[in-house]
C-alpha cells in the first residue's frame, strides 16, 4: 500500500495555494459573499437573469462571478448586489489583538 502524503491546511485554501495573506483574505471574504449571493438567489428562487436585473448588472457578469472569475468584481460590488436583493451586509472594524501586528479581513455570515 502506498503512503499517500499531505499538507495540513491553514484554513484558508488561498493561502494554501500560495497568495500572500492579505490577497488570501479578500479572496476568502469575495468567496463568502459570493456564496451568500447564489445562497440568496437560490432562496428567492430566482433566476440569473432576474437577479442580474436586480442587482444592476448582466447575466454574464453574474455567471462569471458565480464560476470563479473574482477578479471581476470587488468586495464593494459584491456587498450591493446583496443589498439590491434585500440582505443586509455590515463591516465592523475592531483593534486587532497585540499578538497579531496586522489586521484581518473575514467575512461571517448569519443565517
Amino acid at each position: 500500500m502506498t503512503k499517500i502524503s499531505f499538507e495540513k491546511s491553514s484554513g484558508n485554501v488561498f493561502a494554501d495555494i500560495g497568495f500572500t495573506s492579505a490577497e488570501a483574505a479578500e479572496l476568502a471574504a469575495k468567496s463568502s459573499l459570493i456564496i451568500a449571493l447564489k445562497d440568496t438567489i437560490e432562496q428567492r428562487k430566482l433566476t440569473q437573469q432576474e437577479a442580474a436585473r436586480l442587482c444592476g448588472t448582466d447575466q454574464p457578469t453574474l455567471s462569471k462571478v458565480f464560476r470563479g472569475r473574482m477578479e471581476s468584481v470587488t468586495i464593494d460590488r459584491l456587498a450591493s448586489w446583496l443589498n439590491a436583493l434585500g440582505r443586509d451586509v455590515e463591516i465592523i472594524v475592531i483593534a486587532s489583538p497585540r499578538t497579531r501586528r496586522q489586521g484581518r479581513l473575514r467575512v461571517i455570515q448569519a443565517a
